[in-house]
């Protein structure tokens, strides 16, 4: 493994493999290959290893008041460590700020991801270790779709317009903190049934893109 390039994916239920249904919940999840993080694999090949960290309903820097768990920017440091050495993250995260409970604009979603960069960029040495802190890629979501679900379109009121305004924002974020940026809306659409997830053949063209930009970083 040491010879292999180390990509640590820190997402959401995007990243986690959420598979869509018109229900909205409860659901499973798609198999490695049907996941961005597996397509993404296929298409680099045999010379990078792939983490995945992915956690539904995940937030850039937000306590969830239903869930402890969901705070990334308070799992992150110790998963960097965890997982070190590594050459590269890609942070695909921010769907979830959007919520309307959050109160959150758009600024405010992107500065939570610049929380993350930030962590990320000081990473370097992890636990009694002197590995250098990995490259970034920050990946902005695709803008929401309409939501079949009454429970979700409350959920994320709002969110729509927020979500368009990620991609513009998080590129000047990427700009001011001299790391990689790719915006998910260029190369695919929120098109899973729900309004918020994705099919396995978009999945699939989101890995594909993502690969290709993560060549030209190495």
């Amino acid at each position: 493994m040491a010879d292999k390039r180390a990509i640590m994916c820190f997402g959401d239920s995007l990243t986690w493999g959420w598979i869509p249904v018109a229900e909205s919940a409860p659901t499973l999840r798609y198999p490695f290959e049907q996941r961005w993080t597996g397509a993404m694999a296929a298409r680099l090949g045999d010379g990078y290893h792939i983490v995945e960290e992915g956690l539904s309903a995940r937030t850039t820097s937000l306590d969830d008041p239903n869930d402890p768990r969901l705070n990334g920017s308070a799992y992150l440091p110790a998963a960097l460590a965890s997982h070190l050495p590594l050459d590269l993250v890609i942070l695909l995260l921010g769907t979830n700020d959007t919520k309307s409970y959050f109160h959150r604009t758009p600024y405010e979603i992107a500065n939570g991801m610049g929380k993350l960069v930030g962590q990320v960029l000081g990473s370097a040495g992890g636990i009694g270790t002197p590995y250098p802190a990995p490259k970034v890629l920050v990946v902005a979501p695709p803008p929401l779709a309409p939501m079949p679900d009454p429970w979700f379109e409350g959920m994320f009121d709002g969110g729509y317009e927020k979500s368009k305004e990620l991609a513009r924002l998080y590129k000047a974020l990427a700009d001011f903190m001299k790391v990689e940026f790719l915006a998910a809306g260029d190369h695919v659409q929120t098109d899973g049934v729900d309004g918020i997830h994705f099919s396995a053949e978009t999945n699939i063209r989101l890995g594909h893109a993502i690969a290709d930009k993560v060549k030209t970083l190495f």
